[in-house]
């Protein structure tokens, strides 16, 4: 069949659907014909020289008769739409570049949001857009061993048995359990047996489970102020009176907390989101004795404990005690890449049923050749060394980043220590300066994120978060130069 054929066969089809449509009873069904005809060649789906099918065919496939089509083309040739040709039938016209009408209004409106639509969108504001080395929480993606991981993928997909496609209700598969069960135990002191472990896809729907399973609608939830917005989003979107703890240079301080009595309390104890500070010990045996006093679930989220650089990673809170009623979230994203979409969850004993019922109708299982592929890559030794690499890397990155920083440090712009994770702080004067720098950013195409944005209250420390793990040394020196000269222009005026 001709390319030309098969356009008008295209085009029969269209109308036919245009006229099954419901029609006013003032419309005629030559009107009806003409309209979309017309409406095809203004917006260019009909292009200049194309054949129309001829009124005899149009009139035969649409069931119509052959005047109430040529009265459609009559109307579309007198207007210039379409030319009659000798020998060829009828082409639409050459007419040059056309208005696009509007299109026209219906009776029915899209329906409005609801209440708690709308109140997810005012957490879902996007950093600038633009040159990547500031995005946080991007890990090296170039540096993923992806021929090795590539090879352990295509292996369990060609061995992966056929339950493996059907509904799966296991919480996760129990080789992948059993490695991070040795991980975990070995490298964060957390106590556990692999059948308290659910995997998840990410951690945010870990935090969703939580939520869902644990807290009712209206019950008060414990965050760090200023904190991760993930965790914010879903806590509001469960209906939780979220209650911000500032959190200092020893990390939340439960002794601020003001309110009802908690039904969650969600810390990043490791390495706090976004300012890095570690949650003193101190702070974690009073928040141990608070959770027990509120009759509260702990939330300890662990997102990039792997990459401390000026000593060993700390032992997990939720380790510290046996029973703790504590919950042990982590990820993929930061160590492997974002794309992974695994996390876990490590539930006291008495949740672990619920938590994989409830994670079975709510969001099914799946990636077993995935996960199958994760458990080799830790169980070889491969998930190690790649994170002792990233380590490296990630400690040097922040070198080059503040080195590019170096001429607003000594004039000073204040950094934050840099002990962990992948990100730094810098801290700023006003509110107005932090504004200034993120709209300087967006113009000159560097992504900045305002340190603003993660509080729920008020703002009382204007800043900006600055990834680097992500990025390369000429990447991190044009962002980093870039911010160090926009930060001291700022200075001077």
């Amino acid at each position: 069949m001709t390319i030309e054929r098969r356009r008008g066969e295209w085009i029969v089809e269209a109308l036919a659907m245009q006229l099954d449509q419901p029609r006013s009873g003032t419309v005629t069904l030559a009107q009806r014909l003409y309209a979309p005809l017309r409406d095809w060649i203004q917006r260019g789906e009909l292009t200049a020289g194309e054949a129309l099918p001829s009124s005899r065919r149009l009139a035969r496939a649409l069931g119509i008769g052959r005047n109430t089509v040529l009265a459609a083309m009559d109307r579309l040739v007198a207007e210039g739409f379409v030319e009659a040709r000798q020998g060829s039938g009828l082409r639409v016209a050459e007419l040059g570049p056309l208005p696009v009408a509007p299109p026209a209004a219906t009776a029915f409106d899209a329906p409005p949001l609801s209440d708690r639509g709308q109140r997810l969108l005012d957490f879902c504001a996007m950093v600038s857009r633009g040159h990547r080395a500031f995005v946080p929480g991007v890990p090296a993606l170039d540096l993923l061993p992806r021929e090795r991981w590539q090879r352990l993928l295509r292996r369990h997909r060609q061995r992966s048995p056929t339950d493996w496609l059907d509904y799966r209700s296991q919480g996760g598969l129990p080789a992948l359990k059993a490695a991070l069960c040795d991980y975990l135990r070995l490298s964060r002191s957390v106590r556990c047996r692999p059948e308290q472990i659910l995997i998840t896809q990410g951690a945010q729907q870990g935090f969703e489970l939580i939520a869902r399973l644990l807290a009712d609608a209206g019950d008060t939830a414990w965050l760090e102020e200023p904190g991760y917005g993930g965790v914010q989003a879903c806590f509001a979107m469960a209906g939780l009176a979220m209650q911000p703890v500032p959190v200092d240079a020893a990390g939340l301080d439960p002794e601020r907390a003001a309110g009802p009595s908690p039904r969650l309390i969600y810390v990043t104890p490791s390495h706090q989101y976004p300012l890095g500070v570690t949650l003193s010990l101190h702070r974690r045996l009073a928040l141990l004795k608070a959770a027990e006093r509120h009759g509260a679930w702990l939330i300890e989220d662990d997102y990039d404990s792997e990459f401390r650089y000026t000593s060993a990673p700390l032992a997990s809170l939720q380790g510290l005690a046996e029973g703790a009623p504590v919950i042990y979230v982590g990820t993929f994203s930061k160590v492997l890449y974002p794309g992974l979409r695994l996390g876990y969850l490590v539930l006291p004993e008495g949740l672990v049923e619920v938590f994989r019922r409830a994670n079975a109708r709510l969001h099914r299982e799946g990636q077993y050749v995935v996960q199958a592929a994760l458990a080799e890559f830790i169980e070889a030794g491969d998930f190690a060394r790649h994170v002792a690499r990233m380590r490296g890397v990630y400690r040097q990155r922040q070198v080059w980043l503040r080195q590019a920083l170096a001429p607003a440090v000594v004039q000073g712009l204040d950094l934050s220590s840099g002990h962990a994770g992948m990100h730094l702080v810098a801290r700023l004067d006003s509110l107005d300066e932090e504004r200034r720098l993120v709209e300087a950013g967006d113009a000159a195409g560097v992504t900045l994120s305002p340190l603003s944005r993660y509080y729920l209250g008020p703002a009382r420390q204007p800043g900006l978060v600055l990834g680097y793990a992500g990025s390369d040394e000429a990447e991190i020196a044009h962002a980093g130069g870039w911010l160090s000269r926009a930060w001291l222009d700022l200075q001077s005026r």
